[in-house]
């Protein structure tokens, strides 16, 4: 159940509606509590004060009508800009992008303002009444019933619109800036590091005391397979969220060992496993039920928990610049810029270990985490056929993993990026034709390999601040 709510609240939170609808039903108890005041208090004591007067009923329905009505139309007119500009967008960059724009805040704060300030007028607009005389009750007398007009209300209603007016040129600068590619990476550059800090180490329980025995991959004995049940899914679609949290409570309660399977972002099928449960004694259908209760399901990727799926994001980006008709290798750049800042950051991190162990230290949950090498292989690996065909990006690129090598504490994570290193120059040599830029590239190749074997090497460059090859340029 809470990840069913932590799942829920976050798709609540990023969805184009939450914060229009907040703002929305905010505006409707203000009016309700501004012509309270004003039913009350009463406007004599305004009746000096000519700039705030609204003399007349006429008069407080006319204004409220203006506003009421140029609200309604400019939040029409700026729902129609932001999904053009985000289609237009999104064709350029990705459709994978578009959930980043739906979810801007500034986006929904604008239409929520105009919302509000016309429902907020809307509903004071109800309370202006004439004076007029009506049948007293059994009776042929008629007595009069005075003019209200909410003055208080009314004046609030006319600062909305001033402010609505400051929000609508905001909203002007604001969306041929939301829209510019640079920002759009760099968007999703900072929304994959603030994951990156949040997600590692992970906090499902900890890991065994004894540091000779961690490791970041996964390893059972083939007695745990033996006796372990399998838990099949029983929908269909991405993994969103899986509870951790919830899957350690399951396991201490029932004395259980939970292998997890698969990692958010995996698709799943009604013919996929979710996890292996041991022993099999200690499981019924209620627990079974539990364990599955814990992973959430989409039909489409997140980055909630999904990692991937942002460096996918960038990837993806820099792979529709470097296409022929696109041809914006400047794009590419800044991909691969922001790439190279979250992946030294998931570099100095500490990886979680696979095995996860209680209090009492028994192992209860097993589920390997992503590693350096994963996401050094899903960037260079997916980037590598698009850059070797261009002199400029792979260039870049090999550049890119020498400013890795040379920041990269690992001795292992440096081995991985010489070993794509060395795949980028092997497919430059089938790409291209041109000697000079090859010559290039071997260059700054040999100064990448020594830089991952070389420790003096590497920390005169770090000193430095550059390696020979980026000196060269």
């Amino acid at each position: 159940m809470n990840a069913l709510l932590i799942t829920l609240w976050e798709r609540t939170r990023k969805s184009y509606w939450f914060v229009p609808s907040l703002m929305a039903l905010a505006a409707i108890a203000l009016s309700f509590l501004t012509t309270a005041i004003d039913s009350r208090i009463g406007s004599e004591w305004m009746e000096g004060i000519g700039m705030l007067y609204a003399n007349k009923p006429a008069g407080a329905r006319a204004v409220l009508s203006t506003v009421a009505g140029s609200m309604i139309t400019v939040a029409g007119v700026t729902f129609s800009m932001t999904i053009l500009s985000i289609s237009h967008t999104t064709s350029q960059v990705g459709p994978r992008l578009l959930n980043n724009f739906m979810g801007d805040k500034a986006n929904q704060f604008t239409l929520g303002v105009f919302i509000a300030t016309f429902l907020y007028c809307l509903m004071v607009l109800r309370t202006v009444r004439n004076a007029e005389t009506t049948p007293a009750d059994n009776s042929q007398s008629a007595e009069l019933v005075a003019a209200f007009v909410p003055q208080i209300a009314v004046i609030i209603g006319v600062m909305m619109a001033i402010a609505s007016v400051g929000v609508l040129i905001f909203f002007i600068h604001h969306i041929p800036e939301s829209i510019h590619v640079s920002n759009i990476v760099a968007g999703v550059g900072r929304g994959l590091n603030e994951r990156i800090e949040k997600q590692f180490p992970a906090r499902v329980g900890s890991p065994n005391d004894d540091e000779s025995q961690r490791n970041v991959e996964a390893d059972l004995r083939d007695s745990f397979r033996e006796n372990a049940k399998p838990i099949p899914s029983v929908s269909v679609g991405y993994v969103d969220y899986v509870d951790g949290d919830g899957l350690m409570q399951i396991a201490v309660e029932h004395d259980l060992v939970i292998r997890v399977l698969p990692s958010p972002g995996d698709f799943i099928t009604e013919q996929s496993l979710l996890a292996l449960v041991s022993p099999e004694s200690g499981i019924d259908d209620r627990v079974e039920k539990e364990v599955t209760s814990m992973f959430i399901l989409g039909t489409q990727r997140t980055a909630t928990q999904d990692l991937r799926f942002q460096i996918d994001q960038l990837v993806e980006v820099a792979m529709r610049a470097l296409s022929p008709g696109v041809n914006d290798p400047f794009t590419a750049f800044n991909c691969m810029d922001w790439v190279q800042a979250c992946l030294e950051n998931l570099a100095s991190r500490e990886l979680p270990d696979a095995h996860r162990y209680d209090e009492d230290q028994k192992l209860r949950v097993v589920a390997e985490p992503v590693t350096f090498a994963a996401f050094a292989s899903l960037v260079f690996d997916q980037l590598r056929p698009y850059v070797a065909v261009d002199r400029n990006a792979s260039v870049k690129l090999i550049e890119m993993i020498g400013n890795l090598v040379m920041n990269v504490e690992d001795k292992q994570d440096r081995r991985i990026l010489a070993k794509h290193a060395c795949a980028l120059l092997r497919e430059c040599r089938q790409a291209l034709d041109d000697t000079r830029t090859l010559n290039a590239l071997r260059q700054r190749y040999r100064d990448v390999l020594r830089l991952a074997s070389d420790v003096d090497a590497r920390a005169d460059a770090k000193a430095s601040g550059v390696w020979v090859g980026a000196a060269e340029r």
